[in-house]
């Protein structure tokens, strides 16, 4: 599967040499080319990932996403397996792909610096229960793994937006263990997809092998030799 680019081409406004002229005019100066988006590229992994998945119907016919832990990034597929978006993502401050025991039943100030994984895995996820008075898509109701836009309440404090913005993925992990998205992906993108039924997440590892969190990536790997 090719990598997944996003990129804007600049145009230029040149100005027609006339015919006969002794000296022709000077060319227009260039436009100014709007900003392009940062070119967000999945690991290896998260190819693999999306490979296996779109050839082997693993998504059931719902909607879903890639987590790319590695890149700090998400893709989000619809239920034929078509590529909708390709953002940047705020993941756990802890390295880690297990929840710890217990975690789901604290409160956020009680977790402590280890605990504050984004774990890996398959997930189905659904929206359910508010928080704060609005619903929010949980990824992995038990452990508290929600999907959601950038909290206002620790977005300035901590520079989230200036995170999720900034070209590498080193400083992206600044969560309790959530996914943060943008909000207007959010809104019109992932929601409209998962709200009726929800859909499949898939998260990939910081440390495990690949295999062990998605062992139906053998039977790929089997199929292709």
């Amino acid at each position: 599967m090719k990598p997944i680019l996003r990129a804007l081409a600049a145009l230029m406004m040149i100005t027609p040499v006339a015919a006969g002229a002794a000296h022709p005019p000077k060319p227009a100066k260039p436009a100014k080319a709007a900003p392009a988006d940062p070119v967000i590229l999945p690991s290896d992994g998260a190819t693999r990932v999306m490979a296996w998945v779109a050839a082997s119907g693993d998504n059931r016919g719902l909607p879903w996403a890639v987590v790319d832990k590695a890149q700090a990034a998400m893709f989000l597929f619809d239920a034929k397996g078509k590529l909708l978006a390709s953002v940047p993502v705020l993941v756990g401050i802890a390295t880690g792909d297990e929840a710890s025991p217990g975690v789901g039943g604290k409160k956020l100030a009680d977790l402590g610096p280890a605990e504050k994984t984004t774990p890996a895995g398959r997930f189905l996820a659904r929206f359910g229960l508010p928080v704060a008075g609005q619903r929010v898509l949980w990824v992995d109701y038990a452990t508290s793994v929600a999907l959601h836009p950038i909290p206002s309440d620790a977005g300035a404090r901590e520079k989230r937006r200036e995170r999720m913005l900034s070209p590498t993925p080193e400083d992206n992990r600044i969560t309790f263990g959530c996914i943060n998205v943008p909000k207007g992906f959010y809104g019109r993108q992932l929601r409209p997809q998962f709200q009726k039924k929800g859909g499949y997440v898939y998260i990939l590892p910081d440390t495990k092998p690949l295999e062990q969190v998605f062992p139906r990536l053998r039977v790929q790997a089997v199929a292709a030799s």
